[in-house]
């Protein structure tokens, strides 16, 4: 809401500014920008990401395909984050599938198909192929 004080959000995009280097982008949820600097943060502490995943991070910012992103490269362990009208999704790769709030799932597309309402590509929805995150 314009005009009234937002002093956690207005903390978050402080932190995120001084870690970054520049402005969140406007979108994102205040438990989103707490995730993702103390993320920045366990990175920096313990030496970070590989350059291999860096490259595939901005490929698939900029909507671009990432080779060897399928369920078969996703292992058991490994987390899907997913922001949707202002709710954040961690999807938990399993050895059968899919987590979401507890319960089991079989495809990334069901997933997508229940958070959305609508039929999705799982793994476009989630960022793994072109398109990333269903932008168009």
């Amino acid at each position: 809401m314009p005009g009234k004080p937002h002093p956690e959000r207005d903390s978050a995009k402080a932190r995120w500014e001084e870690i970054f280097g520049f402005p969140p982008p406007p979108y994102l949820s205040v438990a989103f920008m707490e995730k993702a600097l103390a993320h920045e943060q366990q990175c920096r502490r313990h030496g970070g990401m590989s350059a291999a995943t860096r490259k595939a991070l901005v490929r698939i910012a900029e909507g671009q395909p990432v080779s060897g992103a399928s369920r078969g490269s996703l292992k058991p362990g490994a987390h899907l984050v997913r922001e949707w009208n202002g709710r954040t999704y961690q999807v938990e790769v399993t050895d059968k599938g899919f987590r979401l709030d507890g319960r089991s799932w079989r495809s990334l597309s069901a997933i997508a198909r229940h958070i959305t309402g609508t039929n999705w590509s799982g793994p476009r929805f989630f960022g793994l192929n072109r398109g990333a995150g269903g932008r168009a």
